[in-house]
């Protein structure tokens, strides 16, 4: 691919501050590999000891996955579709909310490293497999996606070396992660969240006084079509409404904060339960502020190029670029700012990449090492740093980077890969958690069920994209053009326009559903006339309890009184050491 045209490069300043945001994040684990000498089981490195509190936890679980993605792709995606993806804000609450009552007490009660030792409690050995191989791959794909988005963005507008800045980037988040452990992870995580906010806020308020004032560009946007916030289409094929982002985006985002291992190692580290809630509750602020901060830069965005879009022009070869090219327009002449939003993406990328190397070893230890082999645990240690040095993970991540380039726009490529995989993963955690007579079989069979659905219509949409009438970008425009032009393919089968233009963010809905529905029937058909009565008591109890806004009271399958049900599995009592701490 061809470079861009470029309008300015970096200076000694921009370098210097995208530099020493790097050098503080090395540091950052220099010092808890020095302070942390103690750290001899692999339990304290991949989980800080469980020592963690509330406030850095929080933030940790901010920037986790508020990458570059967010940083380059959110204000891309705000300037082409509108601002409708601001109504991800209610879909964060939703989520938060089910996180912390519905699968951190869970979690944390159980005293688990990784996630998917539950899967063997409640199910099996062959469903923990599955989903550990699951989550590995969906790791290792939007990793890559999220290394390679900025430094390809990056090198094209402004000139940085692309493979160095790919390399950089995974070298010093694989370094402070192998060294410091999770505790490094989390507070260098702290720190790339002020970076982040600091970025944005300088291309706004530059943008804001360029532009006469945040009212000028509300107005703008306003003119624009950009204010689009109440689309109530209940079409399935619009790509952002209302219904699409609050439903869609609730099922997206709980197989992130509910169940994804980057998570949930984070909030069951803290100290207490407490603390653990506390920190999912804080973290959504968080949240709404780096929402609000990438929604309203791109409608800053909107504003300065309205009337010259530098993507129909081909100053930019792709809508992931605009931002970096805006910066470099605007803020050329105040050296060190450039750098600043420099540092800014790539600090999104760092906490994410180093939640993910650590989060891919903490599982490697636990679901496919630590079973099967009788190594000491100070080994074990050795083993997870080696995991999270660029031994593995983190030259697959690297390596994974190198072909990012063939999945598309990267904030619907980020978020159909965890809808795909993670979808499937949600809808399984949700059938073990809520149905107290599922079984190992229905487990199976609806996680391999809903694979295949997710698979079936996010592959089909990557061969036949939803054509511009469905996705409807909203109109940009050049001085010398009036609008978009768009190539449509002269055959598309039937399913091109229906199944396969589905809205991106119904993949994880359609996991999760199809792996409920199916685990459900399987566990009927091949469970017992006691398990069914169970059932049939469940739905009872829930109706009841919804319409006296009563508590869900869980007691064991055998005393199936009408007022009572089940509603967490009982374990096998030697499935697995931690099991005793679900009674406690």
């Amino acid at each position: 691919m061809a470079a861009s045209p470029v309008i300015g490069s970096f200076v000694a300043a921009d370098y210097a501050v995208f530099a020493l945001m790097l050098l503080v994040s090395a540091a950052i684990g220099v010092y808890y590999a020095i302070v942390g000498r103690g750290q001899s089981s692999s339990r304290e490195f991949l989980m800080g000891g469980q020592s963690m509190t509330a406030v850095p936890v929080a933030l940790s679980l901010t920037a986790s996955f508020m990458s570059a993605i967010t940083v380059l792709a959110t204000p891309a995606e705000v300037y082409r579709y509108g601002a409708s993806y601001g109504l991800f804000s209610l879909s964060y609450v939703l989520v938060v909310v089910v996180s912390s009552e519905v699968f951190l007490p869970v979690f944390y009660r159980l005293g688990i490293t990784s996630t998917y030792e539950y899967l063997e409690i409640r199910f099996n050995r062959a469903t923990r497999l599955l989903g550990t191989v699951m989550f590995i791959v969906q790791t290792i794909l939007y990793t890559g996606i999220v290394i390679y988005a900025p430094a390809l963005a990056l090198n094209q507008v402004t000139g940085m070396d692309l493979w160095g800045a790919v390399i950089s980037t995974g070298v010093v988040c694989t370094f402070y992660c192998a060294m410091g452990g999770l505790k490094a992870v989390v507070w260098t995580d702290v720190f790339q969240v002020g970076i982040m906010v600091a970025g944005f806020l300088s291309v706004i308020i530059r943008a804001v006084v360029l532009q006469g004032g945040v009212s000028n560009i509300l107005n703008h946007a306003e003119f624009g079509g950009r204010l689009n916030f109440w689309d109530f289409d209940a079409s399935p094929l619009r790509r952002h409404t209302f219904w699409t982002i609050t439903f869609g985006g609730t099922f997206v985002w709980t197989s992130i904060y509910g169940i994804n291992q980057a998570q949930v190692q984070r909030y069951i580290s803290c100290k207490s339960m407490t603390h653990a809630k506390m920190s999912l509750y804080i973290n959504l602020l968080g949240l709404w502020v780096i929402l609000l901060c990438s929604v309203f830069a791109g409608l800053c965005l909107y504003s300065v190029y309205k009337h010259c879009d530098p993507w129909t022009a081909g100053m930019v070869s792709a809508p992931d670029q605009l931002m970096p090219y805006m910066v470099m327009d605007i803020l050329r002449d105040y050296p060190g700012l450039p750098g600043l939003f420099v540092a800014a993406a790539y600090s999104g990328t760092l906490s994410t990449v180093s939640s993910s190397v650590n989060a891919l070893a903490a599982v490697t230890i636990e679901d496919l090492i630590k079973p099967y082999t009788h190594m000491s645990e100070k080994n074990l240690s050795w083993t997870s740093k080696g995991l999270s040095e660029c031994f593995l993970y983190g030259a697959l991540c690297i390596g994974m980077a190198g072909i990012a380039s063939l999945m598309g726009s990267l904030l619907q490529a980020a978020i159909s890969i965890f809808g795909i995989i993670g979808g499937p993963l949600l809808g399984l955690f949700s059938l073990g958690i809520l149905c107290p007579y599922a079984n190992a079989t229905g487990g199976l069979a609806g996680l391999l069920s809903g694979l295949v659905m997710s698979l079936w219509v996010g592959i089909g949409a990557q061969f036949y994209p939803p054509l511009p009438e469905q996705s409807r970008p909203l109109g940009l425009t050049t001085h010398g053009s009036v609008g978009c032009h768009y190539v449509c393919l002269l055959y598309r089968p039937f399913l091109a326009d229906n199944w396969y233009s589905l809205s991106y963010l119904y993949f994880s809905p359609i996991g999760t559903l199809t792996t409920l529905a199916v685990g459900l029937v399987v566990s009927l058909l091949s469970g017992t006339l006691s398990q069914m009565v169970v059932l049939l008591l469940t739905i009872l109890h829930v109706i009841v309890s919804i319409s006296h806004l009563y508590p869900l009271y869980p007691v064991s399958s055998e005393s199936i009184i009408p007022h009572v049900v089940v509603l967490q599995p009982e374990f096998k009592k030697d499935s697995h050491p931690s099991t005793h701490n679900l009674a406690n």
